[in-house]
């Protein structure tokens, strides 16, 4: 999923304090909802024949633009299609919680029975749904979710990447490249953001419970992307043998990766999560880049729509869904890629990988 950030950061303490709790192995909800896969919310034939017949409408409300944003609007419109559901709307909010606000307006207008929606701010959002909320429209959330909402009353579910498991396959593939052994660095979002709080955590907490022989010496939060370069230098000023560093996302993972080359450093290894070109293109060249990690963002739109489906037809939706999360290497580049976003990688990336 791609991070952006807004200028209203928690201080590295608060976010501290947070990520010190005790962590399960395995994703929940901001509520501490457990998980249930995608793969477990479906609509069968006979429904999707019933709701052919309803002329529905949804709208896709979304917080940004991006190949992770197209993906999820692919997945949700390839199976609200099949559903005889019409796209009446598709936006971006830009992560402006004012121009969400609008565009839900816009779109009740529209008479939408659904809504797809990744909620920009929890107080902001909670009255910007309200009035979809109160016209009866079916609310499907992507990871976040407005302040006071109740499952199944004001919304059918939150959908979600399977945050746990994708830090822990992070953690899991840097330990292969370094053979389980060696220093690492772990820079993580200091920002509290339940989603890339958990996906940091769970790497930590592999590293720390899995592999005895590798041991995190340095660690370090980012709120600026910019900041990368800055940070990663810094950390390798004090421990220049470093084995490898986590970083919480492949934007910042591309400062991290800049400040590596320019200490012509060819040895340490960059794990990160969300696909980016040039930390894909560095992967297949044999970099310092050893494997990116990514969530299935067609699945988490295909899940979406069929949570809202099921809603209209009164079945139960659990309150907490997660998609899969895919370990993209040099080997599986293509395939994985595919996977993640249900399109081909980007043509340097191939021709790097021949």
């Amino acid at each position: 999923m791609t991070i952006r950030f807004k200028s209203k950061l928690a201080s590295t303490l608060s976010v501290l304090a947070l990520m010190s709790l005790p962590l399960a192995a395995e994703t929940t909800g901001p509520g501490g909802e457990a998980a249930t896969p995608t793969s477990a919310v479906t609509i069968d034939d006979a429904q999707a024949a019933e709701l052919q017949t309803k002329g529905l409408k949804a709208a896709l409300l979304w917080h940004d633009q991006s190949d992770f944003v197209n993906a999820v609007t692919a997945g949700a419109t390839d199976e609200l299609t099949r559903l005889g559901i019409k796209v009446v709307a598709t936006t971006s909010a830009g992560f402006d919680s004012a121009k969400q606000m609008s565009d839900i307006e816009t779109a009740l207008a529209l008479s939408p029975n659904i809504i797809l929606s990744l909620p920009l701010d929890p107080v902001a959002s909670a009255a910007a749904f309200a009035k979809a909320k109160e016209a009866g429209v079916k609310l499907v959330f992507l990871s976040n979710l407005p302040q006071g909402y109740k499952q199944p009353d004001d919304y059918a579910a939150i959908v979600t990447d399977d945050l746990f498991q994708m830090g822990k396959h992070a953690a899991d593939a840097l330990a292969t490249s370094m053979g389980g052994k060696g220093t690492v660095g772990w820079i993580f979002h200091d920002a509290a953001y339940y989603v890339t709080n958990q996906r940091d955590q769970a790497f930590k907490t592999t590293i720390e419970n899995d592999y005895p022989h590798m041991k995190i010496v340095a660690e370090a939060g980012i709120s600026d992307p910019a900041r990368a370069e800055d940070i990663a230098n810094a950390m390798l000023l004090k421990n220049p043998d470093l084995g490898g560093i986590y970083v919480t996302w492949a934007g910042p993972a591309e400062g991290v990766l800049a400040a590596l080359r320019a200490n012509g450093n060819t040895t340490t290894k960059i794990v990160t999560l969300d696909l980016s070109e040039p930390i894909a293109l560095d992967m297949v060249k044999g970099g310092n880049v050893t494997a990116i990690v990514a969530d299935e963002a067609y699945e988490l739109g295909r899940a979406m729509a069929d949570t809202g489906a099921r809603a209209i037809l009164g079945v139960e939706n659990p309150p907490f869904i997660v998609a899969p999360a895919v370990t993209v290497t040099k080997e599986n580049v293509a395939e994985a890629w595919q996977q993640s976003l249900h399109r081909d990688a980007p043509q340097t990336v191939l021709d790097a990988a021949k």
